[in-house]
Formats: C-alpha cells, sequence, structure tokens
C-alpha cells in the first residue's frame, strides 16, 4: 500500500513539474521572442483586434447579444498586450487553463490515459501567436464551454436520472449560451457525444442535439433579436466576422483544430473500444505485444516524455515563426515609440521588405543618417513614401511620415481612413488629436482626447492636453504642436503616385525653408530616381541646414554627375572628401577590369561598394516598381 502511495505520489510531483517548466517555457517565449506588444500595436494587419473603454456606458453595449461577456472580458484582459510581460502571461494563463480543463474532462470520461492530450491547445495557441494572427476572444470562448463542460460532468457524476440530467444541461447552455454564445455548440455537442457514446443514454444525447439547434434561435432570434447567421456562429471558427476577411481568416484551420480536439478523441476512443471487442482483439493485442516497449526507471520515463513534448512544441514554433512578419511589427512598433535606434537594429534581421526599409529611412532621417547610410538598405523609390498602389491600404504606416514632414491633412486622411476601417484604435485617436490640435481644430481635438481618456494607458496623455488645453488655449508652449504649425501647408493635396511628390516636397520648403526633413526626403527622391540634375540644382538648399560638408551620398552624387556630363557643380565653398574620389576611382577600375561588363563585376563592385550610391545607380534602379 505504503509502495503504491509513494508510486502515485511520484507521479503527480513528475506531472506537475512538467506542467510547470512547460508553461514557464510558453510564458518567456511569447514574452521575449513573440513580444505581444507588436500585436497591440499592429493595425493594418491585426484588424479584429478588440477597442476597450472604461465606463458603465462601454459595458452596456455588450449585454445586448449573446456572447457580450466573454467579448468584454476578452476585450479588457487584450488590452494588457500593451504590456509586454502582462499579455504573456494573460495568454498563458488562458492557455494553462485550456489544459486544466481537457485534463479534468478526460479524466471524467474514463480516458485518463489520453490526458498528455492536454498539452495540444497550448501548443495549437504557440503556433497562432507566433505568426502574429488574433484569435483571443474565440479562444477565450473556447475555454469557456471546456469549463462548462467539466462543470456538466461534476454536476451530473453522482446523477442517475435523465431528467435531472437534461435539466441540468439546460440551465448550463441557457446560462453558456448567453456567455458565450457559438462556442454553446462544442458544449451541447460534447455533452451529446458523452451520454451517447459512453453512457450509451441514446435518447437523451439526442435531446442534448436538438437542445443545441433550439436555444440559439430561441435565445439568440427571439430573445436578443440578433440575425440567425451571429446566433449560431458569433465567437465560434464559423463566424462571418472572421470567415469574410482575409487577414483574420488566416490560422482559423487551427482554430478548427482546437474546437474539434475533444469531440475527435472521444470519437476515437468509441471507435477503439468497439475494435477492442470485436473478433480482430486477438490480433491486435499480439501487435501491440511486439510493439510495447517499456521503461523500468520513473526518472527516465520522465526525462524522455518531457523532452518529446517539448521537442513537439519547439518543432511548431520553428515551423510557424514568420521572421519577415515579425520584423515588419517591430519597425512598426519601435516607429510608434520612436525609438529609432533600436528600429534600425531590428530592421537588419529581415532588410529586404518594403515596409521595413520604409521605416528604416525615416529612422535614419531621425538619426540624422539618411544621407550617410541610405544605400546600406535595399532601396526603391516607392520604399521613401509607400506611394505605388501596392501600398495604397498602408495608411497608418504613412501617417507617421505624413505628420513628420508637415503634411497633416494627408496624415489627418490616411488616420480617418484607418478609423473607418479598423476601429477606435488609442494610437490613431491620438494622431487625429495631435493633428486637429495643430491645425486648432480644439472642438474636434477634444472629442478624440475624450475618447483617448477613457482607455487603460493613453488617458493620461490625453488628460494631460485636455487640461493644457484649459490653461493654454493655443497651445503656445507646447513645442512638437508649434513645429507641426511651422511645417504644414495650408493646403496640402498630397501626392497618390510618383510623379507629384517632387512638386510636393518644394512645396514644402516653400512653406518652411527650415524643413529639414522635406529637403533630405527630397534629395533623396532625386538619388531614388536618379534625377541628378534636379539633385544638383537643389544643393544651394543646403546652406539653411549648417552643412560645413556634404554628406557621403551627397559627394558621391556629385561625383557621378560630374563624370557624366562632364560639368563642374558649384561646391558652395565646401570642398569634396578625398575618401569619396578614392571609392568612385575604385570602383570604376572595377568596371574598367572587367570591360565595363557590369554583370561580370558585380560580386566584386557589391563585395566593397554594396552600401554607395555608385552600386545603386549602376544596379539599385533596374527594375524599379512602379
Amino acid at each position: 500500500m505504503q509502495g503504491s502511495l509513494r508510486k502515485l505520489s511520484s507521479q503527480d510531483i513528475g506531472r506537475t513539474s512538467r506542467c510547470l517548466i512547460f508553461f514557464v517555457l510558453f510564458y518567456l517565449y511569447l514574452w521575449f521572442v513573440v513580444d505581444l506588444r507588436l500585436i497591440y500595436n499592429c493595425t493594418e494587419v491585426i484588424t479584429n483586434f478588440p477597442v476597450f473603454y472604461k465606463g458603465w456606458a462601454f459595458f452596456c453595449r455588450f449585454l445586448s447579444h449573446p456572447g457580450g461577456l466573454v467579448e468584454y472580458t476578452g476585450a479588457f484582459l487584450s488590452q494588457l498586450f500593451y504590456i509586454g510581460w502582462a499579455g504573456a502571461l494573460v495568454v498563458t494563463i488562458q492557455a494553462w487553463l485550456m489544459s486544466v480543463c481537457i485534463g479534468c474532462i478526460l479524466k471524467s470520461v474514463n480516458l485518463s490515459h489520453l490526458c498528455r492530450l492536454r498539452y495540444i491547445p497550448p501548443i495549437l495557441l504557440l503556433i497562432i501567436y507566433t505568426q502574429y494572427t488574433y484569435h483571443f476572444i474565440t479562444t477565450m470562448a473556447f475555454l469557456v464551454s471546456l469549463f462548462f463542460v467539466y462543470l456538466y460532468l461534476r454536476i451530473t457524476h453522482s446523477l442517475t436520472s435523465n431528467t435531472s440530467r437534461l435539466i441540468v444541461v439546460l440551465v448550463l447552455s441557457v446560462i453558456l449560451y448567453t456567455i458565450a454564445a457559438g462556442a454553446y455548440l462544442l458544449f451541447a455537442v460534447l455533452c451529446a457525444m458523452y451520454e451517447l457514446l459512453f453512457r450509451r443514454q441514446f435518447w437523451l444525447g439526442l435531446l442534448y442535439l436538438l437542445s443545441a439547434a433550439i436555444i440559439p434561435y430561441v435565445e439568440g432570434v427571439l430573445v436578443f433579436k440578433v440575425s440567425i447567421i451571429d446566433a449560431y456562429s458569433n465567437l465560434s471558427p464559423l463566424s462571418w466576422k472572421i470567415l469574410s476577411f482575409d487577414n483574420r481568416r488566416k490560422l482559423i484551420v487551427i482554430i478548427f483544430i482546437l474546437y474539434s480536439l475533444l469531440p475527435l478523441t472521444m470519437l476515437a476512443s468509441w471507435l477503439w473500444q468497439i475494435i477492442r471487442n470485436s473478433k480482430i482483439q486477438n490480433r491486435l493485442n499480439l501487435l501491440l505485444k511486439k510493439m510495447k516497449f517499456t521503461i523500468s526507471s520513473p526518472v527516465l520515463k520522465w526525462i524522455i516524455e518531457s523532452l518529446v513534448l517539448l521537442a513537439i512544441a519547439s518543432t511548431a514554433v520553428f515551423f510557424s515563426y514568420d521572421k519577415e512578419k515579425k520584423t515588419v511589427f517591430v519597425t512598426d512598433f519601435y516607429a510608434r515609440q520612436r525609438m529609432w535606434p533600436q528600429l534600425l537594429r531590428a530592421a537588419r534581421c529581415y532588410p529586404d521588405n518594403y515596409f521595413v526599409v520604409n521605416a528604416a529611412n525615416r529612422a535614419l532621417y531621425h538619426t540624422g543618417q539618411l544621407s550617410y547610410d541610405m544605400f546600406s538598405w535595399p532601396q526603391n523609390p516607392a520604399t521613401l513614401f509607400l506611394s505605388t498602389k501596392k501600398y495604397e491600404h498602408a495608411s497608418c504606416k504613412k501617417s507617421g511620415i505624413y505628420l513628420d514632414i508637415g503634411l497633416l491633412n494627408m496624415a489627418e486622411n490616411a488616420l480617418t481612413e484607418s478609423l473607418e476601417g479598423l476601429g477606435e484604435r488609442p494610437s490613431i485617436l491620438k494622431g487625429l488629436a495631435s493633428i486637429n490640435m495643430a491645425k486648432a481644430n480644439y472642438d474636434s481635438a477634444r472629442i478624440y482626447l475624450g475618447a483617448l481618456s477613457k482607455t487603460l494607458f493613453y488617458g493620461d496623455w490625453a488628460n494631460n492636453y485636455l487640461e493644457r488645453l484649459k490653461s493654454d488655449p493655443d497651445l503656445s508652449e507646447d513645442k512638437e504642436i508649434q513645429r507641426l504649425r511651422s511645417v504644414c501647408m495650408e493646403k496640402d493635396y498630397g501626392f497618390t503616385s510618383l510623379n507629384n511628390i517632387e512638386a510636393t516636397l518644394l512645396q514644402l520648403l516653400e512653406k518652411n525653408r527650415q524643413n529639414r526633413m522635406a529637403f533630405e526626403y527630397l534629395m533623396s527622391w532625386y538619388l531614388l530616381n536618379g534625377r541628378l540634375d534636379k539633385f544638383v540644382q537643389n544643393l544651394g538648399r543646403s546652406d539653411d541646414f549648417g552643412f560645413s560638408q556634404f554628406p557621403r551620398l551627397y559627394e558621391e552624387a556629385i561625383l557621378i554627375y560630374v563624370f557624366s556630363t562632364r560639368k563642374p557643380v558649384n561646391l558652395l565653398g565646401r570642398q569634396g572628401s578625398d575618401e569619396s574620389r578614392r571609392r568612385f576611382d575604385g570602383f570604376n577600375q572595377v568596371l574598367n577590369d572587367y570591360g565595363k561588363n557590369k554583370q561580370a563585376a558585380f560580386n566584386k563592385l557589391a563585395q566593397d561598394y554594396w552600401d554607395s550610391y555608385f552600386f545603386y545607380y549602376v544596379y539599385g534602379r533596374q527594375g524599379t516598381e512602379q
């Protein structure tokens, strides 16, 4: 007896310690590798991230339809993604609760030998978040349904009367449907399968399935007055809110696997019992004996099982990890936080993405490196403003550049489009509030600030400005507002193609010749398009910014212009560096060594001059995206 107790105790300790190790690693991976702050801050890609406001009025919106309580709770918990460690903790707790519920359900239906399946939902969640998709509220509804299944099994464990069991399932169904809407169908299916397959209560199981058809119609359509589609599908993988949008539909197959795990497990176990009781039982037993492999040491068994679990989880996240997508999210996050050095370091992880290069260009400007290191990234005329049709929907990403450079009307239009398409995201409201304050549209600004004041993490910023508008109605002491007013044009109609970017930048410089970003982006625009004649004509504007010597890329462009046109360039009292001249001569020497065959000389030139304007001018503009 004592030996069996010691064995049981050691087994419990082993399972507990494995669970602890798994979920600690789960948490650390979400916190340090995935970084859920990226999901909170991303807008164009993750379009279904929920809005949340403090206050009773906002809460009451969720009482008008089934599933509102899960949606409200999920929206609140999702806001904690704003804090990296807190968001990781929320998802880890959700994954752990799923694991606990599945383990308890399997034990309750006498399938304890399959309890290792409880780790599948957490692994599926890792895949979802490693791919940077958002299905938190759907998985929240799934968790609530699991809990109600376990609650039903516990309550009815000692009930022998089918009438009592039916009353219990109906009461739980009404409550669950109110809380989790369409996810209730999972509860109904699992309870029905338990009665049909394990207790052999045919008519009771059918009544449960019938209730799954009736309750959503009565409670959803007749009581809450929602559409029949929403009544049956809201908060489930079949929801039209997910299936109607490509970016929301990504990895929906993982959600289907999540919802199918227990039904398929119960069905497979029932079929296995039929097989075991059939005539082929002896053959299967003989085969299993041949395949059986036992490990006598409990410690060795624990180590092997734990390593297998970690290997499966590691393999799942390895193959689902999207390096490019994470780099885009990271650079977007750092741009919103104006953390420019960190952005440049992150951009090196995947420098071939146009969104990444666009963010890197902006960071290079803010760190004073645009005219020195711009061509250390793979450039293209479209990367400067994301100005082609391919990027016309990247409104939020472009709004930051517009705001920095002084195109306030364009920034406002981009953010307004995002507001209509994505909802009242705090970052969008903050941008619109800043723009309207800069344009002295104080009534509109107060509306956005008032909405922001009810958010969890932007409330202090909004309340601060609301107070400042009372003490300083014109915000004359606010440096950023004054900067925006000094650089913005009264009318900016913007640009919709590559053709009128130049005119827009020149208008910005006419408004304020000290607009350094407009100047550097104009000169970069000329370099990207090979318009060295225009570039040379505007060199005189550099006097407005105190250049003691032209930056490296400007010197390289001047050398190319002089060499190709045989025309001198007025350096405005400055002297070109010997280093630029030496590199120019070296570049030409390599070309001459290869008989001016550009393709033959490519590898040699790329080795020594990959970040120069010489290299871009010869190779970079081929295949320019229009």
